[in-house]
């Protein structure tokens, strides 16, 4: 989990929304990934659906049975299928989203039994330290917006003096 707390933070340093992603097999890292939907204008650049994408290149298949995925936030409904359709075995996830989490949040995608594969879960791992990073992100984000938003106002109030 430390390293897609690493990733979280690179994905924070491109402004990014920051949520890393990491896949394991046989207890090594064999795919990486970090949110990158304003870098590649993708809305499907989240971090798990990369690291998967890496995984699956890496063992030559589809096919991820044995792999654990760990992520900083819990799977959104996209996510979570993907992870369904690769056959990850287990989830780490670390904070909950209680505005897009398809895991345990807002649905359980993973652990439907209507579905052909369940897959484990375990949640709260460097929880704190993934909440926090997602907070201070959105923090300094609201506060950005609200800067640019008092520049445009000032900008009209000196348009407006200006044609009067």
């Amino acid at each position: 989990m430390r390293e897609a707390l690493r990733l979280a933070r690179l994905a924070e340093l491109e402004d990014e929304v920051p949520v890393g992603a990491v896949v394991v097999f046989e207890n090594r890292i064999i795919g990486k990934g970090y949110n990158q939907r304003e870098g590649l204008s993708s809305p499907t650049a989240h971090a798990e659906a990369i690291a998967i994408e890496n995984a699956a290149k890496t063992l030559k298949s589809w096919r991820l049975e044995q792999c654990e995925l760990f992520v900083t936030l819990e799977p959104c409904i996209m996510c979570s299928g993907i992870i369904q359709q690769s056959r990850i075995q287990r989830v780490y996830f670390g904070a909950r989203d209680p505005k897009a989490g398809a895991v345990v949040s807002l649905y359980s995608i993973l652990s439907d039994a209507r579905l052909n594969h369940q897959v484990e879960l375990i949640e709260g791992i460097l929880a704190d330290e993934s909440a926090q990073l997602l907070s201070q992100f959105f923090r300094r984000i609201r506060l950005k917006n609200q800067w640019t938003k008092a520049t445009v106002d000032r900008r009209r109030d000196v348009r407006v003096v200006e044609g009067a």
